[in-house]
């Protein structure tokens, strides 16, 4: 009975990891075909805006990184579950952000 929890412990963060980031890249992809992109005015607002779910996959890397450290999850365990929690961070903060206003203050 060991050796099929052991798999399951293993493979289970890929697979849910794996299901993360198929969801941000087809809403990525339907939202690209449909033209429905955020868009900002500014170069430097869309920069930001561009550069949100690998900020929030490096985020995710680091926080995983440091709970490793300090806790008996394994590295690659972590580092697995950081950068897919972190790109759906990422992910939502892009939405929330391309639907924000820009002000001009």
């Amino acid at each position: 009975m060991g050796l099929p929890l052991e798999i399951l412990r293993i493979v289970l963060p890929v697979i849910i990891v794996g299901g993360i980031v198929l969801f941000v890249m087809l809403r990525m992809k339907h939202k690209y075909e449909k033209g429905t992109l955020g868009k900002k005015k500014t170069k430097s607002a869309q920069d930001f805006l561009d550069s949100l779910i690998p900020l929030g996959i490096l985020i995710g890397f680091a926080v995983a990184l440091l709970l490793s450290l300090f806790s008996p999850i394994s590295l690659l365990s972590s580092i697995a579950w950081g950068t897919g929690i972190g790109m759906l961070f990422g992910y939502v903060a892009y939405e929330i952000y391309s639907k924000k206003e820009e002000s001009y203050s």
